[in-house]
């Protein structure tokens, strides 16, 4: 038997790998297949089937291609709906894979289909689940997604995750291995622990959601606790996990389409299109095309394009990093960004080598910055989550979250210097990409973030919880 956990740190997503006498499953798949089709074929095996834990909000799995390239059924848990055929298992079916079995454990509260797989090895000893969005390390997954779609409200989800948790997972023995489908930086939950393998056992200790003498009502109180707004995508991911999509190979071919700067220039100008520049922000910052907006391959890549264009069905132009433009189009797929029409042929350099109009945006050091404070008050915008304000903050900053930067545009100056930062860098240039888009261009940008900003000897302050007395 041999079990392979794929994970993807962008996504913060695990698909799995599992093979025993040349018979393979596959878990949660990415929507790029390729990799499981070579991996089969190495190990001189064939995909016997596709399990998919529950329709995935955040990623596009690639259970759809994979189907059709290796001929392996899709299996489903019970009460799925899907617009194509697959299996849709009974509670407690069983799958032989070689010398292992698979069975499906329904366990409702994510979403209703959510389906849990329990392996028992050649023995028929339980040996791991593969818990997709039920159970994280350190979390649950959150029971707000699915609610339209079961006419359920989110704590009925919640009282229902209750249940499987208690009836279908906590009762297994404490050396069983839990294989979760995401890690820390999913939205899929809110407190999920850096490590992506544990033991039942210890997660019982570490868990908040699992304690033994935990109340349904507790329960249903502290998972829906603090849950913030999902990403707008999620929707029309599900959509498309349900209802089907188009082949990856379809999307290459159109995405890969080299333009010349004057063919770039006439698409941006005929279409659309949103003009998305994935280079490292050192190099974004120096020039780009105007109007583009900024999110590089080099950080959180796809869970902010799904945060901030939203729309998957959103026509894209892409300014990406030479020999670099495949890895953008293909990480854009997995999150249903699928309309990229082009790329830049030469890089940003050469838009710039053809005398074409370009923007930059003004970056300056944390201690320049304090420089400027030591001598009169300037508008600072800090646009980390909530969460990482309230732990520490600049005196005085204003605090407008990048997820929903939209909701406080009014905020920001129109006519006087303001300076934007985050943690490192990151997220500051793709707000200050997406402000300069909307016109305003009176903005600084602070290198380094927070992290710089506090090494500079900048006073910053600790969030304090007020005392109720």
């Amino acid at each position: 038997m041999k079990i392979e956990q794929i994970y993807t740190g962008c996504l913060a997503q695990g698909a799995y790998y599992i093979e025993s006498k040349g018979e393979v499953a596959i878990i949660d798949p990415l929507r790029e297949v390729e990799p499981y089709m070579k991996r089969a074929k190495a190990d001189k095996a064939t995909i016997k089937y596709i399990f998919e834990t529950h329709f995935h909000a955040d990623f596009v799995s690639g259970h759809i291609t994979l189907s059709k390239e290796s001929g392996a059924p899709i299996v489903y848990g019970p009460t799925a709906k899907p617009s194509f055929e697959a299996i849709i298992a009974e509670d407690g079916q069983e799958f032989k894979l070689g010398d292992i079995t698979i069975k499906a454990l329904h366990t409702p509260g994510h979403t209703m289909e959510s389906t849990t797989y329990l392996l028992r090895d050649e023995k028929g000893k339980d040996y791991a689940i593969f818990s997709g969005d039920t159970l994280f390390l350190g979390d649950v997954g959150r029971p707000d997604l699915a609610q339209k779609a079961a006419n359920m409200t989110q704590e009925d989800l919640a009282g229902l995750l209750y249940d499987s948790l208690r009836n279908k997972i906590m009762p297994l023995a404490d050396d069983v291995v839990v294989y979760p489908a995401h890690g820390a930086g999913s939205a899929c939950g809110k407190n999920m622990m850096k490590e992506t393998v544990d033991t039942l056992g210890n997660q019982k200790k570490m868990n908040y959601a699992l304690r033994a003498n935990m109340t349904k009502e507790e329960f249903v109180k502290e998972v829906t606790e603090g849950l913030l707004p999902p990403p707008k995508y999620f929707p029309l991911n599900v959509k498309m996990n349900k209802e089907g999509y188009e082949d990856i190979g379809e999307v290459l071919d159109r995405g890969t389409t080299a333009l010349s700067p004057d063919a770039f220039e006439e698409a941006a100008n005929a279409t659309d299109a949103v003009i998305l520049d994935v280079r490292h922000q050192d190099e974004f910052v120096k020039g780009f095309v105007p109007r583009s907006i900024f999110i590089g391959l080099d950080g959180s890549f796809a869970p902010w394009v799904g945060a901030l264009i939203a729309d998957t069905k959103q026509s894209i132009l892409l300014v990406a990093p030479e020999g670099r433009e495949e890895e953008a189009i293909i990480r854009l797929s997995r999150v249903g960004f699928d309309a990229t029409i082009g790329y830049l042929k030469g890089s940003f350099k050469a838009w710039k080598n053809a005398g074409k109009e370009y923007d930059t945006i003004t970056s300056i050091s944390a201690k320049d910055l304090k420089q400027t404070l030591d001598n009169k008050e300037v508008p600072v915008f800090d646009v980390r989550k909530e969460s990482e304000y309230l732990s520490e903050h600049m005196e005085n900053a204003n605090n407008t979250p990048l997820d929903f930067l939209n909701d406080h545009m009014a905020e920001f100056p129109k006519e006087d210097t303001f300076y934007v930062h985050c943690a490192g860098g990151y997220r500051s240039v793709i707000a200050a990409s997406i402000l300069k888009s909307r016109g305003i261009h009176n903005l600084v940008d602070i290198a380094g973030g927070f992290d710089q900003i506090k090494d500079s000897g900048y006073k910053v302050t600790d969030y304090v919880c007020p005392t109720t007395l």
